[in-house]
């Protein structure tokens, strides 16, 4: 028995070794060739590299619109920015000169203000103080003529809707019908606009619209 299972390794051992032997030479020798590919396989692979090829471009093409797409948000946001800069700049400006006007004006007021407290504070007679007032008024109008400011023209002028404010009607033989026949509040224009018209009464000659 004994025999036999060393009969057995005997005749099976080189068969076992050689059959390794094979694999590993199969498996370690470099110039072993591959089996070729088939027709079928070689299809496949050459579909799935066209549609490689045809995703690239589009691929590129998106990215291409995305980062145009980045670029004029940027640039929108950009000059949205500026406009906004801009507006606000405007704004300070157009606050500045306001500011620069009106102390100019006011300014040229000063003395005019000065005046009238001192007319306030006078001791003298009522002519006295008259006479001061019209002095301070004559001031007034020399400021508002270098200002481009004039009065309205009014009694004696044909009323004018435009420039005149009519309160009412007054009966007079001496002024031509609807004519200002007085002035209750003097106007004013600053070059040719109106600042406010003037509030006067109109006059109604009877002796004039008979004839």
């Amino acid at each position: 028995m004994w025999k036999q299972k060393t009969e057995l390794t005997e005749v099976d051992s080189p068969q076992v070794e050689e059959a390794v032997r094979d694999r590993k030479g199969a498996n370690l020798d470099p110039a072993t060739e591959l089996s070729a590919p088939t027709a079928e396989e070689e299809l496949d692979s050459e579909a799935a590299e066209a549609e490689v090829a045809e995703e690239a471009p589009g691929q590129t093409e998106l990215d291409r619109l995305k980062a145009e797409r980045d670029r004029l948000l940027d640039r929108l946001a950009r000059l949205q920015a500026e406009f906004e800069n801009a507006r606000k700049r405007a704004e300070r400006e157009r606050a500045e000169y306001r500011e620069f006007a009106t102390g100019s004006v006011a300014e040229q007021f000063l003395p005019v203000l000065d005046n009238l407290e001192l007319a306030l504070k006078a001791t003298g007679s009522a002519q006295q103080l008259r006479s001061g007032v019209s002095l301070i008024v004559k001031q007034m109008e020399e400021i508002l003529e270098k200002m481009q400011v004039k009065a309205v023209p009014a009694v004696g002028e044909a009323f004018d809707p435009r420039f005149h404010e009519a309160l009412g009607t007054v009966e007079r033989d001496d002024v031509p019908d609807q004519h200002v026949a007085e002035e209750v509040r003097r106007g004013y224009k600053i070059r040719e606009r109106l600042l406010r018209p003037a509030l006067v009464r109109v006059a109604h000659n009877a002796k004039q619209v008979s004839e």
